[in-house]
């Protein structure tokens, strides 16, 4: 608490902590809401930003207990951060609009996209990256091991940097988050409901042990618009391999009109 009232007094409103615009354009056609992986910040997207400048504005989302925000309670239930993520985008959307996300982020703007669309605001397309669809459920108890199995997951995924595996300080920083999301992407239930009436656009690593092809295929079940899948080489992390090619991707879907 002491750490958000600090932020405050230093300019920085209830907003601000959760939205970061790392390259501004009141310009720009469209706003692109960009929400992180497991474990990942706002910052994971400041390329997509540069990248997308000035015809997109990245707004990057930040969640509580990491970077700037590491003093704050962490959510660890995905509906819980949807609904304020959801108040924090709501405020700032002033144009056109889209939402992408990476693993844990994916279901995250689709559950922000459901309660974004409950209040009559459309978005244009919604991007989902690594990430099964909703309704297909895994047991999975990856928050329940201790730190050494917890570490080996995230060398296997090869999302993380690699340096702060040999920084103990930074990685005992890093892991109550990364543990945190986890807890929350590994918990997460779908609760049936209406479909989204925007496009989706699933983009997935063929070799991805976290989103196989028929559960990635089964976005298309939670859109009653358009929907495409795009395939890449790679794993959990391809998009890292292939970032010209998703930035073409969202940049030539936001040029055209949505298909409903």
């Amino acid at each position: 608490m002491l750490a958000v009232l600090a932020t405050r007094e230093a300019g920085m409103n209830d907003t601000d902590l959760w939205i970061r615009r790392y390259f501004p354009s009141a310009r720009a056609a469209v706003q692109l809401i960009c929400l992180p992986h497991a474990g990942g910040s706002a910052s994971f997207y400041r390329p997509v930003a540069q990248a997308l400048s000035p015809r997109i504005e990245v707004l990057s989302v930040q969640y509580p207990g990491r970077q700037d925000r590491r003093h704050e309670p962490m959510i660890d239930d995905l509906g819980t951060l949807a609904d304020q993520v959801c108040e924090a985008v709501d405020a700032v959307i002033d144009r056109p609009f889209a939402l992408f996300g990476h693993s844990m982020g994916a279901t995250l703007a689709f559950e922000v996209a459901v309660r974004l669309e409950r209040r009559q605001r459309i978005p244009l397309r919604v991007f989902v990256s690594g990430r099964r669809a909703p309704s297909r459920t895994r047991e999975e108890w990856v928050h329940l091991e201790d730190d050494t199995r917890l570490i080996a997951e995230l060398r296997k995924l090869s999302g993380t940097d690699q340096r702060i595996f040999g920084d103990e300080e930074v990685l005992r920083m890093v892991l109550p988050a990364i543990r945190n999301d986890y807890r929350a992407a590994e918990r997460y239930r779908y609760t049936p409901g209406p479909r989204l009436s925007c496009p989706v656009t699933a983009l997935v690593g063929d070799s991805d042990p976290k989103a196989g092809g028929e559960e990635t295929d089964a976005w298309r079940t939670h859109t009653d618009a358009e929907f495409e899948l795009l395939t890449y080489r790679g794993g959990h992390f391809y998009l890292l391999d292939h970032t010209a090619d998703v930035l073409r991707v969202i940049d030539e879907r936001l040029r055209q009109p949505a298909l409903r």
